[in-house]
């Protein structure tokens, strides 16, 4: 049997943030195996990590594809160590298909030192022009698109055409503006991957911050992703390093009966 928790990261109380499902290893399965466990989980992502000379080498899966970065996922994971299995260092070490990651705590926020992925502006796709023309201002790109648009109430009332952005080239779309409560809000999109909306996306950030410290003159932002579940999120840039910072709480626990599939 393997164990496996299910957190809500980027959030204060349960239903609320993002679900993600982790899980613990001692040595790695089969890809497959851990692919097939990620879509049973029908979660946006489940994680798995191995403990490795004192860190941990981590994995992401949505529920049809492995995923080079994930942020809710390391949150989650993080948590797991943390409160669930007596993690007793001030610095979690996650080693990645995007590089070293590391996750502290700061009273109850988790916080993500992630590597800064600053967006630069782009021809905005023929999809993106379809589904946002009425309240798109500018486009730009790095591992995903993102669209910022006229306002907050455009983000909150956007309802895309997934055919539409499952033909985009890139991981997925965020969609963004200012706002009056914090100084940005988000949604994210990824049909492509499996996820046509994702609750709050933590790696959608290490674009998102740098985008808005510049617009906005200023290093430290709040921010929430406006999904139906919704999040919040605090971001520092620090060099060329992004802290994402957000609460996390457990929804479950258990075991996975896969005895038959690792024989």
């Amino acid at each position: 049997m393997l164990k496996i928790y299910q957190i809500d990261a980027f959030a204060s109380k349960v239903f609320t943030g993002n679900a993600a499902a982790v899980c613990p290893l001692d040595t790695w399965l089969d890809e497959e195996l851990m692919l097939h466990i990620a879509a049973e989980n029908n979660l946006s992502e489940t994680a798995f990590f191995v403990e490795n000379n004192g860190d941990y080498d981590i994995r992401w899966f949505t529920p049809t594809v492995e995923v080079d970065l994930c942020g809710h996922a390391t949150l989650a994971s993080a948590y797991v160590l943390f409160k669930e299995l007596g993690f007793n260092g001030e610095t979690i070490v996650f080693q990645s298909k995007s590089g070293e990651l590391k996750v502290s705590q700061n009273g109850d926020k988790f916080i993500l030192d992630f590597p800064q992925k600053t967006p630069m502006s782009c021809d905005i796709p023929e999809p993106i022009q379809q589904v946002f023309s009425d309240n798109l201002q500018s486009c730009l790109k790095h591992e995903d698109y993102i669209v910022v648009l006229t306002d907050e109430s455009a983000v909150l009332s956007a309802n895309p055409n997934m055919q539409l952005l499952q033909q985009l080239d890139l991981r997925g779309v965020t969609i963004t503006a200012r706002s009056k409560q914090y100084d940005f809000v988000s949604r994210f999109f990824a049909p492509s991957c499996g996820i046509d909306e994702d609750p709050v996306t933590g790696s959608s950030f290490t674009q998102l911050a740098p985008y808005w410290a510049k617009v906005l003159g200023k290093n430290k932002l709040t921010a929430k992703q406006v999904s139906q579940r919704g999040g919040e999120v605090w971001c520092e840039l620090v060099d060329d390093r992004v802290y994402i910072a957000g609460h996390a709480v457990k929804y479950a626990e258990g075991f996975i009966e896969v005895e038959s599939l690792l024989e």
